[in-house]
């Protein structure tokens, strides 16, 4: 189709074959590589293998594979949550809960940048619905004390953004948030990557909160594919007996189920693997901030650049080719990143050569100097 961009193919976990060469590959959210790593493809493969591709039915019918509440299981003992349910795609998590709440929330709240499955979501939720500014916190407050005494809102944000890298303020969301408030927190890019063992927001920021929601996706860090939600188990419950969109839906084919299980042990258990990644975040950082960039303080393994014009664009363009690295450049999509945006993402695998490569470019175009990197050793 011609609304869509070129095909890819993968050379390598760090690598892309486009327009008969081999670049490197900074795009994407496949963080640790983990869709590629022989365990997960193994834990896929013996599934297909023993269990087939797909069990052809809702779970409310005879679809309710062992596997998948295994999965669950440790999901909620992960992400340190009350229980977790598995759902057929991360984009369809957050208007799956709305859903489950509608009725229940008077007003609801989005910050300004939030993912394209919140906005959605609020819809469902059948209230008035308002923008904040986005991280702002103090925007926030003034807009709740517009509330009556009674209000019972939800807040709806991402933890991690994906445009730019940026976190959402969780504690100070939670001081204003009225007592009797939500928040639906949508982990997609924070889960696996963030915090010390990779639990995501509420381990970054150490908070813990029972009017928390939160959401993730098994597509980004874990390499796999679907949808969580981590929550109370009577909101769990009310999503099993009363969604249509779970009740109406074959759950995520058995093997990618294994390998997300797979790749869950080695964000668990593979320190070293975690260090990488935020040795290589830091890194890059450092160095763009050393070339002149604006870059979020943060362990986020994003670097996004904001729209500089045509001319500005094509010479960027230009000097990535020339170091041999693929230029992530985003067309623009509903409610995501504005047209002309360079989003670049480090991995835990990309390599020493790879980062100065992608450095070395920055520095060619924004003409500041910079350090030579080098990419933390495997364990």
């Amino acid at each position: 189709m011609k609304a869509l961009p070129g095909a890819l193919r993968p050379a390598g976990g760090t690598q892309i074959e486009w327009a008969g060469r081999r670049l490197a590959f900074f795009a994407g959210s496949d963080y640790y590589r983990l869709s590629r790593h022989p365990a997960v493809r193994a834990a896929a493969r013996e599934v297909l293998d023993r269990e087939g591709l797909n069990v052809a039915a809702s779970r409310l019918t005879t679809g309710n594979h062992p596997l998948y509440e295994e999965l669950e299981a440790w999901l909620a003992e992960f992400f340190v949550a009350p229980a977790a349910l598995l759902v057929h795609a991360g984009y369809a998590a957050n208007p799956i809960v709305a859903q489950a709440l509608a009725g229940e929330i008077t007003h609801a709240f989005l910050d300004a940048r939030t993912h394209p499955s919140l906005r959605e979501a609020a819809v469902w939720l059948d209230c008035p619905v308002r923008e904040y500014a986005h991280g702002d916190g103090e925007d926030l407050r003034r807009e709740f004390r517009r509330l009556p005494a009674n209000a019972r809102p939800l807040v709806l944000t991402d933890g991690l953004f994906a445009h730019d890298g940026s976190l959402a303020p969780l504690p100070d969301l939670l001081e204003i948030l009225p007592r009797r408030g939500r928040l639906l927190l949508d982990e997609a890019h924070a889960a696996g990557v963030l915090g010390p063992g990779g639990r995501g927001m509420l381990e970054h920021w150490s908070v813990a909160d029972p009017r928390i929601i939160r959401t993730a996706t098994l597509s980004k860090a874990f390499g796999a594919f679907g949808g969580v939600v981590l929550g109370s188990r009577a909101l769990l419950e009310r999503i099993v007996l009363r969604n249509y969109w779970f009740a109406g839906s074959t759950p995520p084919p058995l093997p990618v189920i294994a390998a997300a299980r797979a790749a869950g042990l080695l964000i668990q258990t593979d320190a070293a693997m975690r260090e990488r990644l935020r040795a290589h975040t830091a890194q890059l950082k450092a160095a763009a901030r050393a070339a002149g960039l604006s870059v979020p303080d943060n362990p986020a393994p994003i670097l996004a650049l904001p729209p500089a014009g045509p001319a500005a664009t094509r010479r960027l363009r230009r000097v990535l080719l020339a170091r041999g690295v693929f230029p992530s450049l985003i067309r623009g999509y509903p409610a995501g990143p504005a047209a002309g945006c360079f989003r670049f993402t480090v991995s835990s695998e990309h390599t020493a050569e790879q980062l100065t490569a992608l450095t070395s470019a920055l520095v060619d175009h924004f003409g500041a100097p910079a350090r030579p990197l080098t990419a933390s050793r495997r364990g």
